[in-house]
């Protein structure tokens, strides 16, 4: 019987056969970080003195990492690393361009100043029903959703996430605990849902999840496919998940009943990521069908901005106060995703920064002001300048900052914004940047007053003022340890601010990743690719995404 002869089979056309740079592995390597580490500080769960500060030799650790993974792509571009040895859009992907690396490195210096903040804050019984490695998993969720080109693995890293912040949030096992993580789980997993199904339905439509072969065979779509059904139901799962009206009230009902240090993680990092995949997916990989939502985007992101910042006015609970304050930072991005121009997007993205920071330090200077005080009823707050003029300084200084007032980090995204607005005609919209500013002044001014300005709480005489030693006992060691973070937060606010260009030069970038999809398209898929929707085919590509 006579014997087949095989034509040899070039495996460089579907899988890689080049060992990736060492410089490469940086696109993994956050994860890497978070998954082991988190994995090994359980093992050191009942070593509480030593497993607080290996989780800060992790987080200094991924801090590094990611800063190394932005100068390798602000060096060489989009850097792409496909998980099995297939080439894209075969295998799983993880494509890092400037926005996911600027993002995922906010992220990790945000929850390394909450984790030192968290070494004086969270008990031993909290260390060891596994606080911090709930945390560091957390940022494994985060970053794994900043990183990702692959937009299954988008919703897996939403999910690993989620499931790091139920144990967060239900940490202390006490009932407003429980009662708000009910809230926060039920919205989520509808959101998460929501995600799901248009992701089922998207590749139903183009057989595809990888993000930058999606960007090409949206293009090639003919006339009436349901592409705009698609990008509603992402437009409502990530309206959920970044806690833009009318769908925020799982935000305040749930954020402020976790210890401090859990709802500043909450607030600077979760509702940033819905952000993300909204500006990822809907702006970039489908900016037709965006457009044809722009309308209704900007008039979601004006009642955010409004509805949110006035929610933040009738409250009297600051820790509620500041959770209608992130609600209304969330509208200011959605402004610059509805606008969608270079500038808009460039705001967008530098607010996304600013709040990450600020809305963090923030709750963390309340956490200090509550422990002071030992209540967080504005009303029976009071004479806190006496106690430590140096948070009444630092709580001046982010209430300005959150207000878009100079010379701090708030200032240019709104200035940003409010110039994209008038140049699109969206003037409307930047009198509604300009509205939120002023009332978050006064909402952030009244707390100042109340709390450290005025003699004591409510029913105190004028002209006196409330005897200090009376208040809780909060030994001056520990109120170091906890102003020493917010401190080092309160450094980047200032810096932000005083010294714009840089940031200003990145997000530009990010910026224009989004718009000029056709250099991350290329750098995923390679060089001939047909970026006109003509084709998908493929040149061979090493581990990194280059052409061979």
């Amino acid at each position: 019987m006579a014997e087949t002869s095989h034509a040899p089979i070039d495996l460089s056309v579907a899988m890689i056969t080049q060992a990736p740079a060492l410089a490469d592995w940086l696109v993994v390597a956050p994860i890497i970080v978070c998954l082991t580490g988190g994995a090994f500080l359980l093992t050191q769960r009942k070593n509480t003195a030593l497993q607080g500060w290996l989780a800060m030799l992790i987080l200094a650790l991924l801090v590094a990492v990611c800063a190394g993974l932005l100068m390798h792509v602000l060096n060489n571009g989009p850097i792409i690393m496909t998980m099995g040895r297939w080439l894209p859009p075969f295998g799983i992907t993880f494509a890092v361009d400037i926005l996911g690396a600027v993002m995922a490195l906010v992220a990790s210096t945000v929850a390394l100043f909450c984790g030192l903040y968290a070494l004086t804050e969270i008990d031993e019984q909290s260390q060891r029903y596994g606080f911090f490695p709930f945390l560091i998993l957390l940022l494994g969720g985060v970053c794994g959703a900043f990183l990702t080109g692959d937009i299954f693995n988008l919703y897996v890293w939403f999910e690993v996430l989620l499931i790091a912040s139920f144990g967060l949030l239900i940490l202390g096992n006490e009932r407003p605990q429980l009662d708000g993580a009910v809230k926060y789980a039920l919205l989520n997993l509808v959101a998460t849902t929501l995600f799901l199904i248009a992701t089922a339905y998207l590749y139903a439509l183009v057989g595809t999840l990888n993000m930058a072969d999606i960007a090409v065979r949206v293009r090639m779509l003919p006339e009436g496919a349901p592409i705009n059904t698609i990008v509603a139901l992402y437009l409502v799962a990530f309206s959920m998940k970044a806690a833009a009206f009318p769908v925020f009230f799982w935000l305040p009902a749930s954020y402020h009943t976790p210890r401090s240090v859990v709802s500043a993680v909450f607030a600077g990092l979760l509702t940033k990521v819905g952000v993300y995949a909204l500006l990822r997916i809907v702006v970039m990989l489908m900016p037709e069908s965006r457009s044809l939502f722009a309308d209704l985007l900007a008039w979601i992101a004006a009642a955010t901005l409004i509805i949110g910042v006035l929610g933040a006015l009738a409250q009297n609970d600051i820790r509620r106060t500041m959770g209608y304050l992130v609600i209304s930072g969330i509208g200011a991005m959605l402004a610059g995703a509805a606008i969608a121009s270079d500038l808009g997007l460039m705001g967008a993205i530098l607010y996304a920064v600013h709040s990450m920071i600020v809305m963090t330090a923030l709750y963390l200077v309340c956490g200090i002001m509550i422990r002071s005080a030992g209540t967080h009823d504005l009303r029976k707050l009071g004479a806190l300048y006496g106690r430590d003029p140096l948070l009444a300084a630092i709580f001046l200084i982010l209430a300005l900052a959150v207000s878009g007032l100079p010379p701090f980090s708030g200032f240019w995204p709104k200035l940003t914004l409010v110039q994209a607005a008038l140049e699109t005609g969206y003037g409307w919209l930047a009198f509604a940047i300009l509205i939120n500013g002023f009332f978050t002044t006064i909402v952030v001014g009244r707390i100042w007053v109340m709390s450290f300005w005025r003699g004591g709480p409510a029913t105190t005489p004028d002209g006196e003022t409330i005897d200090l030693t009376a208040m809780p006992d909060f030994p001056p060691k520990q109120r170091r340890a906890l102003l020493l973070p917010v401190m080092g937060l309160t450094v980047l606010v200032i810096a932000i601010g005083v010294l714009p260009r840089p940031f200003l030069t990145i997000t530009a970038g990010g910026a224009g990743g989004l718009i000029f999809q056709d250099g991350y398209i290329e750098a995923v898929l390679g060089k001939t690719a047909n970026l006109q929707g003509q084709g998908n085919m493929t040149e061979p590509h090493n581990a990194s995404g280059e052409s061979q």
